[in-house]
């Protein structure tokens, strides 16, 4: 996963298509619409800690969709919400003012495996060692 420091958010290239979508936007009605059409990177908004829904989209917006490109959380981005973030399908975070990066990035090295499968890998983990 892609973490970026608060401040530090690159500006995206002319060429890339990206897509800001609320945490409140009905996913539905952007798919059915053709909107996910083109798009390289959705930014998915956390307008606080404690408001979870954009877990919610990103998930759908893996499975149900089949959206390959980059997920982008913003918005109030804490490092202990970033390794469920990479679970939940998105590929890239800027942290909120005041988080430090070297921190965030630790917290991939403490979490190696999970016994539940997720976006990244479905299988729970008896079926990944029985194969």
């Amino acid at each position: 996963m892609k973490i970026i420091a608060a401040g530090a958010a690159p500006e995206s290239a002319g060429t890339e298509k990206v897509l800001q979508i609320a945490n409140d936007a009905e996913l539905a009605e952007i798919a059915a619409g053709g909107a996910l059409h083109g798009v390289e990177r959705i930014e998915l908004n956390f307008p606080k800690f404690t408001d979870g829904r954009a877990f919610s989209q990103a998930v759908l917006l893996r499975r149900r969709y089949g959206f390959t490109g980059d997920i982008r959380a913003t918005g109030d981005v804490l490092i202990d919400q970033l390794v469920q973030m990479h679970r939940s399908g998105f590929t890239s975070a800027v942290l909120a003012e005041g988080q430090n990066l070297a921190a965030a990035e630790r917290q991939f090295a403490r979490y190696r495996a999970f016994y539940q499968g997720d976006v990244l890998e479905p299988r729970p983990l008896f079926a990944r060692e029985a194969a």
